[in-house]
């Protein structure tokens, strides 16, 4: 089996879910370039917990973790299975890194299921999600990244879902197609140093830009973990879907 790709995804709002525009298609490009995988391991933005931990049920539930948008959105189903098996795996994978097994608390949020919406719309790929630990340094998380890469041989997407730039408070809703000089800058910069030497991501944290990129770490760190799959990879990361909406947000994408 050839390896499997691996990819960061901005995911923006949950409304992409619904639409159909340049950032959902290229999604759907993507899935519609590789071989279907066996299985999905996703990192969200969205499960950002003090713990590392993967969801081990049969049927992860749906969850519809926001508020203020059309009731469409909240009855959006996405009925995928999960993947017990690969979930007990991921621990095995990255041991001594301890890896909490979750089969009640969580399931899958809409940073996972906006984006595979449009990659699997028959939610018929089994999808494991990976907590981000929200007490370990940038880090820990590079090297967890890199430590998943085996699973890449046995047919396993990973799947981060994120944003380079994530400013909500500063989001400019009549601009939907540029992004503030200071957004389009780090997301630049992020390209630059990913496409050169990704284990040397914390570096953009010395930008003049990062405190207006990454308010909060959350949407950020799923990057980390392609930066980490990057480092020990052969392949540059590749950019798709490039571009920043709204002013705030980067909606740029990697794949290797």
């Amino acid at each position: 089996m050839s390896t499997t790709p691996a990819a960061f995804i901005g995911h923006g709002s949950p409304m992409n879910t619904l639409e159909h525009n340049r950032f959902t298609e290229a999604w759907s490009d993507f899935a519609a370039s590789f071989e279907k995988p066996r299985a999905i391991l996703a990192i969200s933005a969205h499960w950002f917990i003090n713990a590392t931990a993967v969801t081990s049920m049969a049927r992860p539930r749906v969850i519809h973790d926001f508020y203020g948008f059309p009731q469409e959105l909240f009855a959006f189903d996405y009925p995928v299975a999960g993947d017990e098996a690969l979930a007990s795996h991921v621990g095995d994978i990255v041991d001594p890194v301890w890896v909490g097994l979750d089969d009640e608390t969580w399931g899958i949020d809409h940073g996972t299921w906006s984006v595979l919406a449009h990659m699997y719309p028959a939610a018929d790929v089994p999808v494991v999600q990976l907590s981000i630990d929200a007490s370990k340094p940038l880090s820990y998380h590079l090297d967890l990244g890199a430590r998943l890469a085996p699973l890449r041989d046995e047919g396993v997407l990973i799947l981060g879902s994120g944003n380079v730039v994530h400013n909500l408070r500063a989001l400019s809703w009549g601009t939907p197609d540029e992004g503030f000089d200071w957004a389009q800058r780090f997301d630049d910069d992020a390209r630059a140093l990913l496409q050169n030497d990704p284990s040397h991501l914390g570096d953009l944290a010395q930008s003049d830009d990062y405190r207006l990129a990454v308010p909060t770490p959350d949407h950020f760190l799923p990057l980390a973990y392609l930066a980490g799959l990057a480092s020990v990879s052969a392949s540059t990361p590749e950019v798709f879907a490039p571009g920043c909406t709204m002013g705030s947000l980067s909606m740029t994408s990697y794949r290797i």
